[in-house]
């Protein structure tokens, strides 16, 4: 039998007022929890979601500030938590895999740091357990253009990883977040956490991007060295690899899965 992915149905919690966005590519799998990096949002999960189905069901949210969600009042780290904690209760999930990339990476292994028993297995897409990159240069990009050409012109160099973040808006055209959200979330999660990286060990897949600037192998190789039940990956990619190499992203993913 041939099984189609259906269209992934669009979600919304309200959080005391705040909404919380989501996307869930159904199906009859097993869930997994997808959260993605600064600057995108949950849709940069649905070729993968496509690569795993039936076997696995990939919810991803549009985290805090990102996408269809709305901007909270912080990004503190238990803020974003929190968030994915709710939409698991929401779907009545539970312990799930959590994949995440970048922001979405140490979301994910502090999320089975402090709550293990909602974690099944993690899957870390190029981020370390010590963050120290500076999001400030997204500070010049421009807030709104009048057509999606002029936005484009006007990021640059950048316009390349932003495109599905580019958007029309009642005022003109922008971007899916705020720069200064960014900066602010990215400033909070800067710092050392290498405890929360060790707190588990339920089967970890970490995935490098070869090319990346974000996470250098010796770090990427010292995480795998000291946790225990780690596997670490290299792809010839830069640090979205779940994007530049997607075929790859999923075949390492799916490996990965299969011996769970």
């Amino acid at each position: 039998m041939t099984f189609t992915v259906p269209e992934a149905t669009r979600l919304d919690l309200d959080l005391d007022g705040r909404r919380l966005s989501f996307l869930d590519f159904g199906g009859p799998g097993r869930p997994l929890l997808a959260l993605h990096g600064h600057f995108s949002e949950g849709r940069t999960f649905a070729r993968l979601a496509r690569e795993l189905a039936p076997g696995w069901r990939v919810i991803a949210p549009d985290q805090r500030g990102h996408g269809e969600s709305d901007r909270p009042s912080d990004y503190g780290r238990r803020g974003y938590l929190a968030d994915a904690l709710a939409v698991l209760d929401h779907l009545g999930l539970g312990p799930v895999v959590v994949l995440g990339h970048s922001l979405g990476g140490v979301n994910a292994y502090q999320l089975a740091a402090h709550h293990p028993d909602r974690v099944r297995a993690l899957i870390v897409e190029d981020i370390g357990a010590v963050v120290e990159d500076d999001l400030s240069f997204c500070l010049s990009w421009p807030h709104r253009a009048p057509d999606r050409e002029a936005l484009v012109a006007g990021l640059g160099a950048s316009a390349r990883y932003l495109g599905d973040a580019i958007r029309p808006y009642d005022d003109g055209w922008g971007l899916a977040f705020r720069p200064e959200d960014m900066v602010a979330s990215q400033r909070l999660l800067t710092g050392d956490h290498w405890d929360d990286w060790l707190a588990t060990e339920c089967p970890a897949l970490l995935v490098h991007g070869v090319r990346s600037d974000t996470l250098s192998p010796g770090h990427a190789q010292a995480m795998a060295d000291r946790r225990p039940h780690t596997r670490l990956v290299h792809l010839p990619t830069g640090h979205t690899a779940h994007e530049t190499d997607p075929e790859g992203f999923a075949a390492a993913v799916r490996a990965f899965l299969g011996e769970l």
